[in-house]
């Protein structure tokens, strides 16, 4: 019998709160991290980003250390995990594994050839140590869709009797690489993003780490992972599928294990980066699946694009939803601007959600689905 997987603990910490409680607050009251920021050392020009606050972040972090070597990241992932290890009392045995999901990780380390902090098996290992886990950390580096398929990889070594536990971290920070690598794309926004807007110009990116335990122990459980899918849609280093082909399969995949129909699906937090041909696509998939009337936000309007914690954080917020019976509005959208008619979220407001679905795509031509299940 193949085993039943749940997310047990959550947290994350973000530009609007160190903590689900606050995060969830501020959702509510339409406060978004986006801010103007003027940072000649990140960036030539003043940029809109959502940015973790210098101060704040090693406030919160002295207080569970007084160790000053680590590193700006690594205290937004050990601030992430360190409430979530406490509290669920998990032996950090053989049976616990420890996975790790970022893009760029340490990627500022590389400014000051310090080559060997930048190495993603280095970052993934200095947090299992302040932790004290027993097993070698995995790392999940896979884009946009890292903090996603992060929680699908930890279904699947739990439902293959490898482990019992899984804690994941995921994270990555606003750089000077990261801003100059979008901006060369010509996808970073001149204002805050506007997902599947008509009027939307481009990404916005933030930074964050959320936190997850994942368990086949159903004590304490916040709710039930039930199905997944990832399927590249070999389409280019950047675009993806015009088509919508690999997002499509994903879900399908998803659906297929869940042993579910789409009609069922309550709510959709997609990715909804804000760029043309990602809202386009998405569109395009959920509409073959006849997802067009399903409730659907996006979470990049409050946060930016986190990278690889973008897909962890949201399934957090997504989590929170469902445990309230509350539908976040995608903050920023006005008016429709895909081709393909799809149910935006617009104003906060209640709602039972038994099924929810959080879906990721990122370059490469990677997607990823994730189907979860309220426990009743």
């Amino acid at each position: 019998m193949i085993k039943e997987v749940y997310i047990t603990e959550t947290n994350c910490i973000t530009p609007i709160g160190f903590d689900v409680t606050s995060n969830i607050k501020n959702i509510g009251d339409e406060v978004s991290g986006i801010q103007l920021h003027d940072k000649p050392k990140l960036f030539h020009v003043p940029f809109y980003a959502s940015i973790i606050d210098d101060a704040d972040l090693d406030l919160a972090f002295a207080k569970i250390t007084t160790a000053t070597h680590y590193s700006r990241l690594e205290k937004m992932m050990i601030l992430a995990l360190e409430p979530i290890v406490k509290k669920s009392k998990v032996d950090l045995n053989k049976r616990t594994a420890f996975i790790l999901s970022t893009t760029k990780g340490n990627i500022t380390a590389l400014e000051n050839q310090n080559i060997e902090s930048a190495y993603l098996h280095q970052l993934a290992q200095t947090i299992a140590d302040f932790f004290e886990f027993k097993t070698e950390p995995i790392v999940v580096s896979n884009a946009c869709v890292s903090g996603i398929l992060a929680v699908s990889v930890a279904k699947r070594i739990i439902q293959a009797d490898a482990y019992d536990n899984v804690f994941i971290v995921a994270g990555d920070e606003i750089s000077k690489f990261i801003l100059s690598g979008f901006n060369s794309f010509q996808a970073m926004s001149d204002l805050p993003c506007k997902p599947y807007s008509i009027n939307r110009t481009g990404v916005t990116l933030g930074e964050a780490a959320a936190a997850v335990l994942v368990s086949s122990n159903k004590e304490n459980a916040k709710i039930k992972v039930i199905g997944d899918g990832s399927i590249n849609d070999a389409n280019h280093i950047s675009g993806p599928s015009r088509t919508g082909e690999g997002l499509f399969r994903s879900i399908q995949s998803a659906l297929a294990e869940a042993k579910i129909n789409s009609s069922q699906i309550d709510y959709i937090s997609a990715h909804g980066t804000a760029t043309l041909f990602n809202d386009e696509m998405e569109a395009i998939a959920l509409n073959i699946l006849g997802l067009e009337n399903v409730p659907v936000n996006s979470l990049k309007g409050f946060y930016g694009h986190t990278l690889g914690a973008s897909g962890l954080l949201e399934t957090v917020i997504g989590i929170q939803s469902v445990q309230e019976s509350k539908l976040f509005v995608s903050l920023g959208f006005d008016t429709i601007g895909v081709s393909q008619p799809i149910h935006i979220i617009e104003k906060n407001e209640d709602k039972n959600i038994r099924y929810f679905l959080k879906t990721a795509s990122g370059f490469g031509g990677c997607n990823t689905a994730v189907l979860f299940e309220k426990v009743n």
